[in-house]
C-alpha cells in the first residue's frame, strides 16, 4: 500500500469512527425534559390528567414501572397500581380539578406545585369541600416519564376539610377507602 492509500484509509476509519461516536451521542439518556416550555406543557398536562376522571391517562405520565407516594406513605407502583390510586380519588372527589401552580427542574428532578380542589361526594362522602396545595417532586428518566413521584402536602389541614364538623372526630369514608395513600 503506498503511503497516499495509507492515509486515505487512516482519514476513512477516522472518519468513520468520528461519525459512529456521534450517533453514539445523540443517542444518549435525555437527563431532562429538553425545555422550560416543555417542562411546563408536561405538568400542566399532568395536572389536566388527574382532573380528566381518567386514571389511565394520568398514569400514561409514568414509566412502565415508576411509583407514586405521598406523605411518606407507601408507593404505588406501576401505572395499574398508579391508576388504582388515581381512580381511588377520582371516585371521592367526581369534581376534582388541580392546578399546576409553579414548576421547576434541576437535572432530572423536577418539583411540580399544585392547588388541589373538589368536593367529597363520592361514595359514603361528607359532601365537604376541599382545597389543598402541595407539591411533587418527580425524577423523570430518559423518555421523560415520571419514574419516581413524591408527593407532599398538610395532611392534618386536608383532614379538617374533609371531616364533617370540622375537626376530626371520626375516620372519613374517603380516608378509610385511602389509607395512607393520600393523593398517591
Amino acid at each position: 500500500m503506498n503511503r497516499c492509500s495509507q492515509l486515505s484509509w487512516t482519514l476513512r476509519c477516522a472518519l468513520l469512527t468520528m461519525l459512529i461516536l456521534l450517533s453514539m451521542a445523540s443517542c444518549s439518556t435525555k437527563t431532562e425534559l429538553t425545555n422550560e416550555s416543555e417542562l411546563i406543557d408536561f405538568a400542566t398536562r399532568n395536572a389536566a390528567a388527574w382532573s380528566g376522571q381518567n386514571p389511565e391517562d394520568l398514569a400514561s405520565f409514568y414509566a412502565e414501572n415508576g411509583s407514586l407516594s405521598v406523605n411518606d406513605g407507601s408507593p404505588s407502583v406501576g401505572r395499574t397500581a398508579i391508576a388504582a390510586t388515581a381512580r381511588e380519588y377520582m371516585n371521592a372527589f367526581p369534581d376534582m380539578a388541580v392546578k399546576m401552580d409553579s414548576v421547576s427542574q434541576d437535572g432530572n428532578h423536577a418539583t411540580f406545585h399544585w392547588t388541589w380542589t373538589g368536593t367529597n361526594t363520592g361514595p359514603g362522602g361528607t359532601g365537604n369541600a376541599v382545597r389543598i396545595s402541595g407539591y411533587e417532586k418527580w425524577t423523570i428518566d430518559s423518555d421523560g416519564l415520571i419514574v419516581e413521584s413524591k408527593g407532599h402536602f398538610d395532611e392534618a389541614e386536608y383532614q379538617r376539610q374533609i371531616s364533617d364538623d370540622g375537626a376530626r372526630s371520626g375516620p372519613s369514608a374517603v380516608t378509610e377507602t385511602l389509607g395512607s395513600q393520600e393523593m398517591r
